[in-house]
């Protein structure tokens, strides 16, 4: 199983448009998608799981892509390193 990062997406996103948007390439396991937690709008970014082969026929396909107006960026997530508190001191 292998986590993508989707980001470039416009405040309008949905869960189920997300979905949709991936549906050719097999149904994810897991879909996050990331909301201001006042308007409830996406903020731009979210995460899926999918198969390994299924989410490299993804990223060559979507990333650099137009979505709703908005250019995508589809890429595996990458590990945070050792001490990274997910903070901005």
């Amino acid at each position: 199983m292998k986590k993508l990062f989707v980001g470039g997406l416009p405040p309008t996103t949905t869960e189920k448009s997300l979905q949709a948007l991936f549906s050719p390439y097999r149904t994810a396991r897991s879909l996050k998608l990331v909301k201001d937690l006042f308007s409830g709008d996406c903020k731009g970014f979210g995460f899926l799981e999918m198969e390994g082969h299924e989410a490299r026929a993804a990223i060559a396909e979507l990333d650099g892509k137009s979505f709703e107006g908005s250019l995508l960026k589809v890429k595996f997530e990458e590990e945070r390193g050792k001490g990274h508190k997910g903070r901005r001191r």
